[in-house]
């Protein structure tokens, strides 16, 4: 256990706790709960031994909910031993500043609109306007160029999971097109 007079410092990345600040457990409870989440889920995963190969679906949400457990046992005995992580100390960060309402909102937006259009007119228009909508609420005001970027991103990316991954996506009124 490390123990400075300087907590934020840079040479100290983890300090002793006086006890009373426990709230990391939550996430250890939390990171417990996706754990046995994923490894309930990946029990119940059906398997044929005619389709299953070497290694079987089940392999990795097992590995994924054991690690979740694991993290959470390690992370339960560092808070319980006092370790306390080190805060914020991003060069351009400024933690004093107010939330940035405007851009979350606008970012939100962009992903229902993406939501709620997909089945309607497709992954190609869809997908568009969350990008063109991602980049606006970020700060972008190329008017021309960002609806441009977005509907090329947009094609390629389903014609990637269309056609290279074989992930159906839903096409909308541009699926003779392309």
């Amino acid at each position: 256990m490390t123990t400075t007079e300087n907590p934020g410092t840079p040479e100290s990345p983890a300090t002793t706790s006086t006890g009373s600040d426990r709230s990391e457990l939550g996430i250890c409870a939390l990171l417990a709960v996706l754990g046995v989440l994923v490894l309930t889920d990946a029990i119940r995963i059906p398997t044929d031994f005619a389709q299953r190969g070497p290694v079987g679906p089940k392999a990795v949400p097992v590995v994924v909910g054991v690690l979740l457990l694991v993290v959470a046992a390690l992370l339960v005995r560092d808070v319980l031993r006092g370790v306390r992580g080190e805060s914020e100390t991003g060069e351009d960060v400024d933690l004093a500043a107010p939330s940035d309402w405007r851009t979350v909102l606008l970012l939100s937006a962009a992903f229902l609109a993406n939501a709620a259009l997909i089945g309607v007119v497709g992954f190609p228009i869809s997908g568009a306007i969350l990008f063109w909508g991602a980049a606006y609420a970020l700060g972008s005001r190329a008017l021309v160029r960002d609806p441009l970027i977005a509907a090329g991103l947009s094609i390629v990316t389903y014609l990637l999971f269309n056609n290279l991954l074989g992930v159906p996506l839903p096409g909308g009124p541009l699926m003779e097109v392309l």
